[in-house]
């Protein structure tokens, strides 16, 4: 596993060791945990985007949409 070196606020780290003592984990977990989660966040985010710029894609008309998810069956 790599190593990398990152300088924080101390008010982060004092957030970060909260977070650690009361997950029972060390900093490394916690923030390895963190940026695992960012990451899935990002490409998630970023798929959406990609999707929604597709000129293929089919659209409808947000009135239509709204109509639609609230009419009553």
């Amino acid at each position: 596993m790599a190593q990398v070196t990152a300088r924080l606020p101390e008010e982060m780290i004092t957030a970060l060791d909260r977070a650690a003592g009361t997950l029972h984990r060390t900093r490394a977990e916690v923030i390895r945990q963190a940026i695992e989660a960012y990451i899935e966040d990002f490409n998630d985010i970023s798929l959406a985007i990609e999707r929604l710029r597709d000129p293929a894609d089919e659209t409808i008309d947000w009135q239509e949409a709204r109509r639609a998810l609230l009419s009553e069956d």
